[in-house]
């Protein structure tokens, strides 16, 4: 037992350590030093940081030490939990900051109005454009008028990036349209990450189509969409951005390469009004108008003669008034197409996404995304080239519809050795998908050999051309 006595001695006997040589006093001295300029901001960001990083340095070291390995995967935070709460919350508001310190159209407005009222006329061109000191004085003007916001347009940087006379100067309209671009891009950019649920930077199709249909009302030639057309349309228009943005077939596309892309450019087309800027055959030629996602639509229920949201080959080749050719049809099914949950063994067909896919590879030949799609049809044995033999076997329904339609007769060779001298292949005895990319004429050998009709217009170019050059006889008076 212990006595009271005791207890009290060894309470007097215990001794309280010196502050100095507490380890949390040492690290708050250490943090705040002299006490000298603890009412900086900045020096006080610049002070966490430098410790901060002193602790990263110690634990990578600790690492290395014990051989463990760095992780490089963070999981994600579940559905509905507090995590995944605040993280939204965070880049809701981390979003609407950056959206606030965007120009508005007022703003655009008053840049427009300020710039022209500073500049100078060229005598020779009557173009409004200023110079150096003009673009500081304007760069004054607009801060004082607009606000900071404007000022990241201003810098020398900047001016350098457009095209000058003789005098230095530049056009007051390239630089205003460069401003606007930069805006509506930045805008987009952020409206697409509202819609980006996981962050990652890329948008599935279900969240394209609905940054669409937040879009629709503010574009002038989609207003008068009737209501129940509307998540079709976003469907057909989200394909096209997932057909040229996600060649991987991924089922996602990057947000980065969305806002560089011709698709986003002619989606934005529809701002102007259709009435008065816009012709019937523009409308037609931009597949995000309202006439083109009605064709598309009307196509593929025309197609779909047993109603069953579906197309079965045979439904498919009736396509473009049944000018494709049998073997492509086939192999576009081949390589294009899941096969379906049916036990049936021919239970494969072709779903509206991938009917898209297939028209809008038809109608962008030319490009790299739709020559890949036909390429990978026309590579019958999957060698990733083309020889002779594929060459014969693939022309041989095209030379027989030809034959059908009461035309004279084909040299299959002839045909063979034509193909051949437009691509000038760099292996003389096979053609890549790199040598059709190459010769700029990938699109219309793919033509030639899936689509008679393709081929019709391969063999009459020069009178199609002379019929386009020729200017439309004016009727009588």
């Amino acid at each position: 037992m212990y006595s009271g006595s005791s207890d009290g001695e060894s309470q007097t006997q215990r001794k309280i350590p010196p502050a100095s040589s507490m380890l949390w006093v040492r690290n708050l001295r250490r943090y705040i030093g002299s006490g000298a300029g603890l009412g900086s901001e900045a020096l006080m960001e610049l002070e966490i940081k430098r410790i901060l990083f002193e602790i990263f340095k110690e634990k990578q070291l600790k690492n290395q030490e014990s051989g463990t390995i760095p992780s490089f995967y963070k999981k994600k935070p579940e559905e509905g939990s507090i995590s995944q709460r605040v993280q939204r919350l965070a880049k809701h508001r981390f979003l609407k900051k950056q959206s606030d310190l965007l120009l508005n159209s007022d703003d655009l407005d008053a840049l427009w109005n300020c710039l022209r009222e500073n500049c100078v006329i060229d005598d020779a061109t009557g173009a409004e454009k200023m110079n150096y000191e003009d673009f500081c004085h304007i760069a004054s003007i607009c801060t004082e008028q607009i606000g900071p916001k404007c000022r990241q347009f201003f810098s020398p940087s900047n001016f350098m990036k457009f095209e000058k006379d003789e005098a230095g100067r530049i056009a007051i309209l390239p630089f205003y349209l460069y401003v606007l671009r930069t805006v509506s891009l930045t805008q987009a950019r952020i409206d697409m990450s509202e819609h980006d649920q996981d962050s990652d930077g890329f948008l599935q199709s279900d969240e394209m189509e609905s940054y669409i249909f937040g879009l629709i009302p503010n574009l002038a030639q989609l207003r008068d969409m009737l209501e129940a057309f509307r998540q079709t349309y976003c469907r057909i228009a989200a394909q096209k951005f997932f057909f040229f943005c996600d060649p991987h077939r991924r089922g996602k596309a990057c947000i980065k390469k969305i806002l560089l892309s011709n698709c986003l450019q002619e989606l934005m087309e529809l701002h102007q009004e259709s009435e008065e800027e816009v012709t019937e055959t523009e409308q037609a030629e931009n597949w995000f108008s309202l006439t083109s996602a009605q064709r598309v639509c009307d196509m593929f229920l025309a197609l779909d003669k047993d109603g069953s949201g579906s197309l079965s080959k045979q439904e498919l080749k009736e396509y473009a008034d049944g000018t494709l050719t049998e073997i492509f049809i086939e192999r576009v099914f081949d390589e294009h197409v899941r096969r379906g949950k049916s036990s049936r063994v021919n239970s494969r067909e072709m779903d509206f996404n991938s009917f898209l896919d297939f028209v809008l590879a038809l109608e962008n030949k030319e490009t790299p995304e739709g020559l890949t799609y036909l390429f990978r049809c026309l590579d019958l044995q999957g060698r990733g080239f083309l020889i002779t033999a594929d060459i014969h076997s693939l022309f041989r329904d095209v030379h027989q519809k030809w034959m059908d339609g009461g035309n004279y007769e084909l040299c299959m060779e002839d045909v063979r050795d034509e193909i051949w001298d437009m691509v000038k292949p760099s292996d003389p005895l096979k053609i890549t998908l790199n040598d059709l990319l190459g010769c700029k004429q990938g699109g219309t050998v793919a033509s030639m050999l899936i689509d008679v009709r393709g081929f019709w217009a391969h063999d009459n170019r020069e009178n199609l051309l002379q019929e386009e050059e020729e200017p439309p006889e004016e009727e009588p008076q």
